[in-house]
């Protein structure tokens, strides 16, 4: 994908896409992000997600199978996408993609909020260990306070994804399939979920997030510079048809499924469950653009 034409056409699917989940897509902060990326998207997978809770005003775009030479950060600061900082946040990615086997990367951003996140992914057969993870001088201490926690459930030598949020200064670790190991059947069984959640301070979990589990491929944690604590822990499931998960499903994630503007036939969707504090939030990730090799790769599409 590049030339203006391409953008354009992007930009048009973003935008009636936005407009599909009653959002409004910002062109000022949506059309800079498609030029600084145009060389890249023809081989990206595309996908979009809408929520609950908190991020009910926006929809995400995200962009993922990015040449591993990519530096997604550097180039959102080559155009302005986003501030240079001094906070650990800043330097993560760069020593992530200097330190850790990483074969691909990916963008996140917001059609109101604008450049968001960065995602780095190993090579299914060499996901990365949380002892490789916690020697970065940039990464979280809060990764180092949880070692245990991530030992005791099967988790410590199979993550999958490195996130970096920019603006909500957190990261997220996700957890998956590859090199013979996958996350343990346990993570997924009602009284694995309970134990996890109750470790972690987290509420009693839904009877829609246990039925999700029963589905789900991956688990995933958030963790912030500011606390030694999880935030949140999230579940995805990845299916052809969202509606026959037992979840209860929002007007808005309906319009999504239905009304996109572009075909989804053959792929799947993504839904997810998330566990914080304040309760839990739903999220659903309908893809533009595909690859047949996503089915084995895809680790954060939630």
């Amino acid at each position: 994908m590049s030339g203006t034409t391409d953008l354009a056409e992007l930009y048009s699917i973003i935008e009636k896409t936005a407009q599909v989940v009653d959002v409004t897509a910002s062109h000022d902060k949506v059309w800079p992000i498609l030029n600084a990326f145009q060389d890249v998207f023809g081989q990206a997978v595309i996908s979009f997600r809408a929520a609950t809770g908190r991020s009910t005003d926006e929809l995400d775009c995200r962009f993922t199978m990015l040449p591993k030479g990519l530096d997604p950060y550097a180039r959102a600061l080559e155009h302005g996408l986003t501030p240079k900082t001094d906070h650990p946040a800043g330097s993560l990615l760069k020593e992530v993609h200097q330190n850790l086997p990483i074969e691909s990367c990916g963008v996140d951003f917001g059609v109101v909020g604008g450049f968001a996140k960065t995602w780095s992914f190993p090579s299914a057969s060499h996901l990365l260990s949380i002892d490789q993870l916690i020697e970065l001088p940039s990464i979280p201490a809060a990764v180092a306070a949880n070692r245990d926690f991530f030992k005791k459930y099967g988790l410590d030598d199979i993550v999958a994804t490195v996130g970096i949020d920019y603006g909500n200064r957190t990261t997220n670790l996700y957890f998956g399939a590859g090199g013979g190991r996958e996350v343990p059947a346990g993570c997924f069984e009602a009284q694995g979920v309970r134990a996890i959640l109750a470790e972690l301070g987290l509420p009693e979990p839904s009877e829609e997030l246990l039925k999700l589990c029963e589905r789900s491929f991956s688990i995933y944690v958030t963790m912030s510079w500011d606390s030694p604590k999880i935030q949140r822990v999230s579940y995805a499931a990845m299916t052809p048809e969202p509606r026959g998960l037992a979840v209860e499903m929002t007007p808005v994630f309906d319009r999504l499924l239905e009304n996109a503007p572009y075909s989804t036939e053959g792929h799947n969707f993504v839904y997810g469950i998330a566990s914080t504090p304040k309760g839990e939030y739903h999220k659903v990730a309908s893809y533009y653009q595909w690859q047949p090799t996503v089915e084995g790769l895809l680790h954060s599409e939630s």
